[in-house]
């Protein structure tokens, strides 16, 4: 039974979806603005949040956990070394959502995901 499971399917399996993700996580982070459509970036925001939270404390177990989350270092790197520091004295609310209309071929709602 699907009850009360309210993950975003965005139309792909698992293992595409996770891919997606965790591929948009890793632009959102490293550009710091990205543009997508809303629904991606509802889906991908607490990611983006989870991953600037376990990087604002720098040690072992939370590069460690933060490495088996990206696919590549830069990332990660620019998590500990940048935003970890930016961040450290804000207790949540890293990332804001831009609307920005509906997209010419098919009229999706597109937004601007973007770090504060």
């Amino acid at each position: 039974m699907r009850h009360r499971k309210t993950q975003a399917i965005l139309g792909r399996e698992k293992a595409p979806r996770e891919a997606m993700l965790r591929n948009l996580a890793a632009s959102v982070v490293l550009y710091e603005k990205v543009q997508t459509t809303l629904a991606k970036a509802k889906a991908v925001q607490p990611l983006v949040e989870k991953a600037i939270t376990i990087g604002k404390e720098s040690n072992l177990t939370n590069r460690r956990k933060l490495l088996s989350f990206f696919y590549t270092d830069q990332p990660i790197n620019k998590i500990f070394e940048v935003l970890g520091p930016r961040y450290q004295s804000r207790t949540g609310g890293y990332t804001r959502i831009i609307k920005t209309g509906p997209r010419k071929n098919d009229g999706a709602e597109m937004v601007q995901i973007e770090l504060v």
